[in-house]
């Protein structure tokens, strides 16, 4: 039966927590991006919506991936409902990305990977993988966390027409009852099924806010990636948070919204013209801008270099120091 809840008692069961070794406030799990974890005061906190938005293939499943990768090796739990790839799609990039983490550029990229993969033939044993997979640098490192941190990172290969918010909330929830307490990702939120008479307005309220209420009532963050509008995708146009795909519920619900953009794509004209040569850095790099955060700064523009044959970004970036079109200077 629902109920009002006094202050006073909500105070006595922090008190409470407290004295049980458990925590007051609100847990947080950091990304592993430096500077994104100090912009978000340590990192993603319990009962959050993190929306994640930006143009088709700049790197958003590849970011959402990082950061569960990162929150699974440094101890914490993690849930990937993947409506986008299928678990040995999401294997080959983890371990790509781990591999990086160890050997480099010299370690295989995800094509080198597949290459050598697509050799083995059907019906071969694990230790056929292991031993195709050995004499790549940085794969023995790689393989080994994997099945160090394995447990604790789960996949979900979820279907446009049978993975609904409900059965998210239930994997979820039961994942909470056995002691986990994971980062949730949604790859991506137009993709949740839900009845089809409605209108894509209708169904993207109607996920964003099952969402919210997941991050709520298991006290574990959600990261759901969300696709533009095409008018958001323009050239020369910088994306803002009105032009994601469904309604304004995104906004409204989402407690921190991260949007990436192209770097050569929305950096003021007058940097290219002044030194034609930085054009080709910055296309090597993403603008990761914090356009909504609940709990701190907004309006943050940070840049972090593409590495995608990798499957990732590297994590340590930077503030962004030249004028953003539709934007202002970052730099103090």
């Amino acid at each position: 039966m629902e109920r009002l809840t006094p202050l006073f008692e909500v105070f006595t069961s922090a008190e409470k927590r407290v004295l049980g070794g458990d925590r007051a406030v609100a847990r947080v799990w950091p990304t592993g991006f430096d500077p994104l974890d100090e912009i978000l005061s340590g990192g993603l906190r319990a009962g959050e919506l993190v929306l994640v938005g930006g143009p088709q293939g700049l790197g958003k499943t590849s970011f959402a991936l990082q950061v569960l990768r990162n929150v699974a090796a440094d101890g914490g739990d993690g849930v990937c409902f993947s409506y986008e790839l299928d678990e040995g799609n999401l294997l080959e990039r983890l371990l790509v990305q781990e591999a990086y983490d160890r050997a480099g550029a010299a370690a295989p990229t995800l094509q080198h990977l597949r290459s050598r993969l697509e050799l083995l033939g059907a019906g071969q044993t694990a230790d056929a993988l292991s031993d195709a997979l050995e004499p790549l640098p940085g794969m023995p490192g790689a393989q080994e966390a994997l099945r160090t941190y394995g447990e604790r990172l789960s996949v979900h290969a979820s279907s446009t027409r049978t993975t609904t918010t409900e059965v998210i909330r239930e994997l979820v929830l039961a994942a909470v009852a056995a002691g986990r307490a994971p980062v949730v990702v949604v790859d991506y939120l137009q993709k949740v099924s839900i009845a089809s008479s409605f209108g894509e307005d209708e169904r993207v309220t109607l996920v964003v806010e099952a969402l919210k209420d997941l991050a709520i009532e298991a006290q574990v963050p959600v990261i759901a990636v969300v696709a533009a509008t095409s008018a958001g995708l323009a050239p020369g146009h910088r994306l803002r948070v009105h032009e994601l795909r469904g309604s304004s519920a995104l906004a409204y619900e989402a407690d921190v919204i991260l949007l990436f953009n192209d770097k050569h794509n929305i950096v003021a004209k007058h940097h290219l013209a002044y030194d034609p040569r930085s054009a080709e850095r910055f296309r090597q790099v993403a603008v990761l801008s914090v356009e909504k955060n609940r709990a701190g700064r907004s309006d943050i523009h940070m840049e972090f270099r593409k590495e995608f044959e990798y499957c990732r970004f590297d994590p340590v970036g930077n503030l962004v120091d030249e004028q953003l079109v539709d934007g202002r200077l970052t730099a103090e």
